[in-house]
Parts: C-alpha cells; sequence; structure tokens
C-alpha cells in the first residue's frame, strides 16, 4: 500500500491521556504509520493535561508553519504544544490545551443543535462538555494547519464521539481535509450491554434513539451517529461492531480496520520464560509484604491470575470473573486442597491513595530483604562450607547471634492484625465500588482458610 494523502492526522482524547483500551490502540500504531508516512508528515492530536503527559511527551519547537497556526489559535484562547510522544517511533504530537476556550462551551453546543440537532441540554461539562470544546479546538487548528500547507492533501482520522465536534466543524466550514471516523464500541451498544440487554439478539427490535433518549446517553449518541453519517470514510473495528453500528448508527462500515498484534515485537520462547520467572518472582515478593503479615502461605503452589481493563462491571465479564472464583474457593476449600489461587483486578477506580499500612508492609519488608542482603555474602560461603562438609544446615549454623537477633526483631516488625484488605489503595467510597461489593457478597475475604486471594489494584500500572 502507498499513503494517499500527503498529510496524516490522528486524533483521539487518548492522545498522552490514558483512559482506556484506545490509548494502547492509537499508541501501538504508530511505529506503523511512520512505515507510510515520514515524521513530518505524520500528526498526533491529544488534549493536553499536565500530569498526565509529564514523563511521556517531550515538548519541542515548532516548524515554521505550524507556529504561526499556534500563534493565530492562541488569540482565540487555544494553547498548543508541539513535540515527541516518547512512545515507539516516536511520532509527532500536538497536545491542545482548552483552558482559556472553555467558555465557548455553550455556544459550541448550541450551534451543534442548530448545524446536526445534537442535543445535548441535559449534559455535564466533564461528561460532554469538555471534549466537545477540545474537538471544536483541534477542528479550527487541522482547518488552519490545512491552509498553512496549501499544496499538501491532508486526511485526518478521528477516534470515538470525543473527537467527534472537530470532524463536525470540518464538514460545517466545507473544509477540504478528508475525514475517517472510528468507533470502537458504538456508545449505545456498551450501555445496553451494561443493562444487561442481549445486545445483538435483539439488535433488529432495538429503537436507537428511543433507547438513548430513555438512557440519557442522546447527545454522545447523536454525536457518534452524525459523525458516522458525515465523514467521508466510516470504519470500526470488527465485523460484529460493523453489524451494530449499521443498526445503531445507519450507516454500514466502509472499511473494517482490525486491532492487530505485531509479531516483530512478541519475544522468543526462551525470552517469554526468563521475563515471565522474573516478573513472577517481582509477584511473589509482592505477595509476600501484602499477605504474609497477616498469615503465609506456600508461593510455590500459588497460581497468580488477572483480569484487566476499564471499569465496566458487566461489559468486561468483571461480575463473572468474581462468581467463578468464589465457587472455584468454595471447590477448593471442600476438597482441602493446598493451593491457592491469588486473583488481581487491574481495574482503574475512584481512589484516594495507597493504603497507609501497605506502604509501611512495603518499608518493613525491605528492611528485611536489606538485612539479608549485607548477609548474603557470608550466608553463601556458611551454606557451602556446611554442604561440602556434610553439616546440617540450621539457623545456627547460617547466622550469628547477633544478625539473627536483629533479623528477629525485623521480622517482629512486619505481622500485622486482621487480614489482608481487598484492595490496595483506599477507595473514596467503598460502600458503591461494585468490585469490593460483590467480592464481599460472594464471601472473597481474604481470610487465611480461604484458598482464592484478592488483589484490587484500583489504578493503571506506570513504571
Amino acid at each position: 500500500m502507498k499513503a494517499n494523502a500527503d498529510i496524516f492526522v490522528e486524533v483521539s482524547w487518548e492522545i498522552c491521556n490514558k483512559v482506556g483500551g484506545i490509548y494502547t490502540v492509537v499508541s501501538s500504531k504508530a511505529a506503523q504509520m511512520l512505515n507510510y508516512y515520514k515524521q513530518d508528515s505524520f500528526f498526533m492530536v491529544g488534549p493536553y493535561f499536565p500530569k498526565k503527559a509529564y514523563g511521556i511527551f517531550e515538548e519541542q519547537l515548532p516548524p515554521k508553519e505550524i507556529k504561526a497556526v499556534f500563534e493565530k489559535l492562541k488569540q482565540q484562547g487555544i494553547d498548543c504544544h508541539y513535540g515527541e510522544w516518547n512512545i515507539e517511533g516516536e511520532p509527532k504530537a500536538i497536545l491542545v490545551d482548552c483552558a482559556n476556550f472553555y467558555s465557548q462551551s455553550d455556544q459550541i453546543k448550541k450551534e451543534l443543535w442548530d448545524q446536526y440537532q445534537i442535543d445535548s441540554l441535559s449534559t455535564s461539562f466533564n461528561d460532554f462538555g469538555e471534549p466537545v470544546t477540545w474537538g471544536r479546538a483541534v477542528g479550527i487548528l487541522l482547518h488552519e494547519l490545512s491552509k498553512a500547507y496549501p499544496r499538501k492533501s491532508m486526511v485526518a482520522q478521528f477516534h470515538e464521539w470525543l473527537a467527534g465536534s472537530a470532524l463536525l466543524h470540518l464538514k460545517n466550514i466545507k473544509s477540504r481535509i478528508g475525514t475517517v471516523f472510528t468507533t470502537h464500541a458504538t456508545m449505545l451498544g456498551r450501555t445496553l450491554a451494561t443493562a444487561d440487554v442481549n445486545l445483538y439478539a435483539e439488535l433488529k427490535n432495538i429503537d436507537p434513539a428511543k433507547e438513548a433518549f430513555e438512557r440519557g446517553i442522546q447527545a454522545k449518541w447523536l454525536m457518534e451517529k452524525e459523525c458516522a453519517k458525515n465523514s467521508n470514510i466510516f470504519t470500526t473495528v470488527s465485523e460484529i461492531t460493523g453489524i451494530e453500528a449499521e443498526h445503531l448508527l445507519g450507516r454500514k462500515p466502509d472499511v473494517l480496520l482490525f486491532n492487530g498484534l505485531d509479531m516483530a515485537k512478541f519475544p522468543s520462547f526462551e525470552e517469554v520464560s526468563i521475563r515471565h520467572k522474573h516478573f513472577k518472582n517481582k509477584m511473589k515478593e509482592f505477595l509476600l509484604y501484602y499477605f504474609f503479615p497477616y498469615y503465609s502461605f506456600d508461593l510455590a503452589k500459588a497460581l497468580l491470575y488477572f483480569i484487566a481493563g476499564r471499569y465496566e462491571f458487566h461489559d468486561k465479564g468483571i461480575d463473572i470473573f468474581i462468581s467463578s472464583l468464589a465457587r472455584l474457593n468454595n471447590i477448593m476449600k471442600k476438597e482441602k486442597s493446598d493451593q491457592t489461587v491469588v486473583a488481581f483486578f487491574f481495574v482503574p477506580g475512584n481512589i484516594k491513595g495507597i493504603r497507609p499500612e501497605l506502604l509501611q508492609s512495603k518499608t518493613q519488608f525491605k528492611d528485611v530483604k536489606d538485612e539479608l542482603d549485607d548477609d548474603l555474602p557470608d550466608i553463601k560461603n556458611k551454606i557451602l562450607h556446611a554442604l561440602l562438609s556434610k553439616k546440617r544446615l540450621s539457623q545456627s549454623t547460617l547466622f550469628d547471634t547477633d544478625s539473627w537477633k536483629d533479623l528477629k526483631t525485623k521480622i517482629a516488625k512486619t505481622k500485622a492484625k486482621g487480614e489482608p484488605p481487598l484492595s490496595t489503595h483506599d477507595l473514596y467510597n467503598e460502600d458503591t465500588d461494585q468490585i469490593i461489593q460483590a467480592c464481599k457478597a460472594q464471601g472473597l475475604l481474604n481470610r487465611k482458610e480461604d484458598n482464592v486471594k484478592i488483589v484490587y489494584y484500583p489504578i493503571y500500572l506506570t513504571g
């Protein structure tokens, strides 16, 4: 394939802003796109949130054409940041800061009603107004960029309804930029699935407008519908989502853009074995200071499972996972199994911060580990001597009196009363957290007698 445009722009609310799975899609796709477009003809456009951009976005001086556009937009309250996204391929990114443009939110929503009958009267700023205002700012940016490069053809791909107001702005002003709209899952389909509707069995009987208004998502559904209708090319990521989109949005996708795997990035079997052992040891170390202050179990017989994704309790099957774990726990207890299953929930929730007792436990564990590391050369020599002289290994063989006393004192400090928490972090309201409440209802309480243990890690994993 050859690139048909001179400049390609990828627009997503999740560029340099990790929210869900689309972050993975756009970040892993960038290096592939650079096989077709040069660094100066492929741009990724996202929102500017300083805390989210820190460490992954390196700001740079923009080329003169782009700098002139930025200066023009600044007069309208739109601040743009140019630089590199620190991912594979290091694509150029433009992050749009709308802090001084948010005052236009109501006017933008009014225009969306006048032009496309998108009913957003009952929406909140955080849920709808913010991405819609950002989208308009992006639309203005793209139009100005197309004018800065008058002899170059430009195509922009917009991911999900959150980038939709940019696409509709370009359509409304009759911009020469080619537009591609991609939905990864329809808003209405996601909402109905959450409400336990058998979506694909009922698809032909669903009245999209009626359902969207009754469920209070009409603004997002209408935005999505208008973007599908008004884009030059409409795409989605699977055949089943394409069928869903045709029924719920009224347009059959022109192209299916399947999510893929970059096989070149997959390590060899030998590398996998080494990395698996390394990371499993790290996980087991975590278990030592998470569970062992309360009670111990045989780590050699521990099986580790996890579920990861956005907090969509029913859509992502978290409810099924918890029910299955509870059944497994009962079976294992009944059979008096000597194995332990530790189930991790890597699902971001509403957190205050890391539990202080966990931080304390980690510090105390590190203290014990450091003490052992200091004594390790001596202990190693003693083991070697004992083995070669066929002496029995014992505490007195390995440690002198003072070292053992210090170690015992530090180990004693690691002990805690009660039971290990279900969550690594304090939550704003455990009483309304579905994962915590489902675990409690199913009897998954991290008791000593439970074979199945729970670790709910309610924040995205980072370095």
